[in-house]
């Protein structure tokens, strides 16, 4: 692949990538603790003796946090947090996009996988997104109608709160600060007045986007007042109601215009036939650790499993973290990883996949002897293995921990930076283009440059294939580790670099959280480094063969970690105005 398609499809892979600022914690011992605003506080946890929200906006984690001050727990937190991002990071946080929430319930000792990831809308067909010489046309599944899937988020919510909040609060409580920040406005600032100006092309292409994100002929600026009016009145609408709200009757049928307006195919009956899925989490162990992340259609449970089983026989300790030599087995596992994600993976409910032979232990040592400790092997020789058989039948993540141990890892996402860029007229509502997730054609790229196969294929009501993985680290029967990330196809690289920056390096959470991060997803053929690895560690991994583009930062990992006397936490310092804080 050409040098100029790779860096292009680095631009593609970072939903978006602000110039990196300092975390913002506090050191440990000081129990909620406001945001420390300086270059040596950026590797300084948060924490908090008795819960712990981190979110990629400092607004919304204020909320979830009192929400659990007020003796709400973990999911009554989440949702709430769930719904003031779609109000103040609107180019990730919605109400019309989807997402994948884990809940841990301390108390029963049990794991809950929530789904409620967009669908396919009922008129979709396989070759939704061909042009007329039969080729993927991605302009289809990204810039028109047809890009937007089903909404999941509002349900989604909505579900988690009925079947796992506290029941001292409901939706109406949750949705209220949410409303008022709409209603009131929000000043433009950190991401927000990072972000408008890089989707001012997307976003203006519609008058209706225009009308809320515009003021004048240009996007709201930093220190302008951001208003929302219909957003507020969707909010209203929902916490009157519930989710039929937006499901069903006048917010509905503005969605479905709005969608068939640009060329989509969604009908009113797709909207009120939304229903959120509740899966089985996948599992696996990681040097005495459990791991319980998403199953499918995410495909970061899966795969993260996948690379830490091969990881796990190497002595990365020994290497050293930011090493050429750990660095080097890092891509070579990822490589294996994202040909597998390829090969085998999509909705569950429509193709069997062989979850249990892709995180098996013997799986990953065949896998582990196809790897040249000394030399990188090139995307033509690294080819999906052999699982064991089928068994039977831009993104934003956030993590809360409340008093009694029970923790929510939730991501969420348009897909792009503000999804399609369009907002439905009278709703307030920014719609996704997340069926681009789906593969246009076996082998296809999509726009994050991930190559998809049969399994994932479009298909009227399916869900597609995603990379998003919320995840919990278990020690001990205890939950340890809280952590996800947006970033694109860079989600599941992401999440595996947090988890082994602490469990391999012994880093603290905001360390491992703000270390510099690679990404290999076999195909470009390229691996991505973010700068602050030093040039003699470039140059070695070239010498080993690696295909080195250094570029954009990946991802944005808020994360909580259990330490003595309490929870620490950590919003990643590559976002402007991240939070992670406590009651």
């Amino acid at each position: 692949m050409p040098l100029r398609r790779v860096l292009a499809l680095l631009v593609a892979l970072t939903l978006a990538a602000p110039a990196p600022a300092a975390a913002q914690g506090a050191p440990p011992g000081m129990p909620g603790a406001g945001a420390i605003q300086s270059d040596t506080a950026r590797l300084l946890p948060a924490f908090a003796p008795h819960g712990m929200v981190a979110s990629q906006e400092a607004r919304a984690t204020r909320i979830g946090v009192d929400i659990l001050r007020r003796g709400g727990n973990a999911v009554d937190a989440a949702v709430a947090v769930g719904f003031a991002l779609a109000v103040t990071l609107p180019r990730a946080g919605n109400l019309g996009g989807g997402g994948f929430m884990l809940v841990h319930l301390a108390a029963r000792n049990e794991t809950i996988a929530i789904d409620y990831r967009e669908t396919a809308p009922k008129a979709a067909t396989r070759d939704l997104f061909l042009g007329p010489d039969g080729e993927p046309d991605p302009r289809l599944s990204t810039a028109t109608g047809k890009a937007v899937g089903v909404p999941g988020t509002v349900r989604g919510m909505a579900e988690a709160l009925s079947r796992y909040g506290s029941g001292r609060f409901s939706l109406a409580d949750l949705i209220a600060p949410a409303e008022a920040l709409a209603r009131d406005g929000i000043t433009v600032e950190a991401d927000l007045a990072d972000s408008l100006p890089r989707a001012a092309g997307r976003l203006g292409r519609w008058p209706s986007s225009r009308a809320v994100f515009f003021n004048g002929d240009k996007p709201f600026a930093w220190g302008q007042r951001l208003v929302q009016p219909d957003l507020a009145g969707t909010l209203r609408r929902i916490a009157e109601t519930g989710p039929d709200a937006f499901y069903t009757g006048e917010i509905a049928r503005r969605i479905v215009a709005a969608v068939r307006e640009a060329g989509g195919v969604m009908t009113e009956d797709d909207l009120a036939a939304y229903r959120v899925a509740l899966r089985e989490p996948v599992r696996g162990t990681y040097r005495g650790n459990a791991i319980v992340a998403m199953p499918p259609p995410s495909s970061g449970g899966v795969h993260l499993i996948e690379i830490l089983n091969i990881l796990e026989g190497y002595d990365l300790a020994a290497m050293g973290a930011g090493s050429a030599e750990a660095i080097h087995i890092l891509a070579e596992a990822m490589k294996q990883a994202y040909a597998d994600r390829a090969a085998f993976l999509g909705d569950p409910d429509r193709v069997r996949m062989p979850v249990t032979g892709l995180t098996a232990k013997a799986y990953a040592d065949a896998l582990r002897a196809r790897i040249d400790p000394a030399r990188a092997r090139p995307a033509d020789a690294v080819q999906a293995g052999d699982p064991l058989p089928f068994e039977p039948d831009q993104t934003t993540h956030y993590s809360v921990v409340d008093r009694d141990g029970n923790a929510v890892a939730n991501t969420t996402t348009l897909n792009f930076s503000y999804g399609l860029g369009l907002v439905a007229a009278g709703t307030g509502v920014l719609l996704n283009n997340e069926m681009d997730d789906f593969s246009a054609k076996p082998g296809a790229q999509n726009a994050y440059g991930l190559v998809g196969g049969a399994a994932n294929a479009v298909a009227p009501g399916a869900r597609p294939l995603s990379s998003m993985t919320p995840a919990f680290v278990f020690r001990d029967g205890r939950l340890l580790l809280v952590t996800g990330s947006p970033g694109g196809s860079r989600i599941i690289s992401t999440v595996l670099q947090v988890v082994t920056g602490v469990l391999d390096f012994g880093l603290n959470l905001a360390e491992a959280v703000a270390a510099p991060r690679v990404h290999h997803q076999w195909r470009p053929d390229a691996l991505l480094v973010e700068t602050g690895l030093s040039p003699d560690t470039l140059a070695l991994l070239r010498a080993r063969g690696h295909r080195v583009v250094v570029g954009s930062t990946s991802g944005s990992a808020s994360s909580i970690m259990a330490v003595p006397g309490g929870w620490a936490g950590a919003a990643d310092p590559r976002q402007r105005g991240t939070l992670a804080d406590g009651p």
